[in-house]
């Protein structure tokens, strides 16, 4: 009889820790975001640029800023559109979100990369760009509300 009620109430709390794990869950949502960066550099880069995040029928401007580190050379405007996820607020797409890469664009050049800052947004994002630029660098691009 013992062992009913012990298998009982960890059923019971395996249920409660579940549904509170999916509740959470339930409650984030997703929008649509683009933005334009621009960036340059020589070994050390500096990227900055503009944007919208659309939210529950409504448009929020971001500001873009980033700085990266390793081997620069050159400059590039890349425009992104995409969605981000697992947000509850406006609020959460701001923050710092790091990324490596290397590549090389001349001319105009397409791409596509995943994101996830502190809150733990998820940027999901394909780009073009255009410029002449070479890159192996780890990036930082911060995020703001405007």
């Amino acid at each position: 009889m013992q062992f009913v009620s012990r298998y009982r109430a960890a059923l019971v709390a395996l249920t409660a820790l579940a549904g509170v794990a999916f509740s959470s869950a339930a409650v984030a949502d997703s929008g649509s975001i683009s933005f334009s960066v621009l960036k340059a550099g020589f070994v050390v880069g500096g990227s900055g640029g503009s944007g919208v995040l659309h939210f529950h029928g409504r448009s929020y401007r971001l500001g873009i800023g980033g700085i990266s580190y390793g081997f620069t050379f050159g400059a590039s405007e890349t425009r992104f559109h995409g969605t981000v996820s697992n947000i509850r607020s406006p609020g959460d797409v701001a923050g710092v979100y790091a990324a490596g890469g290397a590549g090389v664009a001349v001319g105009a050049g397409a791409g596509a990369i995943v994101l996830t800052n502190n809150h733990g947004a998820v940027l999901t994002l394909a780009g073009r760009s255009i410029g002449a630029i070479v890159a192996a660098d780890l990036n930082g691009l911060v995020v703001t509300i405007r």
